[in-house]
């Protein structure tokens, strides 16, 4: 098979494992809100993530993982001069960081899989953000392949990471003084009453 072909497949499942991934995750959210709903809304909603999650990940997001991988190590094959290259070695450490951020997420699963809430929605949407970071790193680093101008990358991806999780912060701000104004309101139309 033609170098250019192997390298668009692995392509397509790097784009379709973190489609996976940016889903699941956010599936764990909504699983961990639904949580908070009453009886019979909340067995409805965690029985159907359950199963949305488990079509994701056993269909989607593991089988794509493996591919883009399959297909890595067979173009890493074909060129092996790659691996002599800084920014390659690079690459493949924050490849190795996002298959440990895949086995957290497993971790999650199985745990939400028994319905064992151990996050917050607030850390989980958090978390959904460390992928974001990965990304953007992996991608900078096979454009760029530049030696300096990767390490101004991982400071700009940095950058990004504070910028995320302050946008998050403010997020959570905004949202919970929406639920405030809420009760606030509930509380002037019960006195009214």
């Amino acid at each position: 098979m033609d170098f250019l072909y192997v390298k668009a497949l692995h392509i397509i499942f790097v784009v379709t494992w973190f489609a996976g991934l940016f889903y699941m995750v956010r599936l764990f959210i909504y699983h961990v809100e639904a949580d908070k709903k009453e009886q019979p809304a909340k067995e409805i909603l965690q029985t159907q993530y359950q199963l949305m999650q488990k079509r994701l990940w056993y269909i989607i997001t593991w089988p794509s993982a493996i591919l883009a991988s399959f297909f890595a190590f067979w173009m890493l094959y074909k060129h092996p001069v790659y691996l002599e290259e800084g920014w390659m070695l690079v690459k493949l450490s924050f490849v190795l960081v996002l298959y440990v951020y895949h086995g957290f997420c497993q971790v999650i699963y199985n745990q939400l899989q028994r319905n064992e809430i151990k996050y917050t929605s607030f850390k989980l949407r958090l978390w959904n953000e460390v992928a974001t970071i990965l990304l953007f790193s992996i991608v900078f680093l096979v454009v760029l392949k530049d030696t300096i101008n990767w390490i101004w990358g991982v400071v700009g991806i940095l950058l990004v990471s504070i910028l995320l999780m302050l946008a998050v912060r403010f997020y959570k701000k905004i949202r919970a003084k929406k639920s405030w104004d809420k009760f606030e309101e509930e509380l002037l139309d019960d006195e009214k009453k």
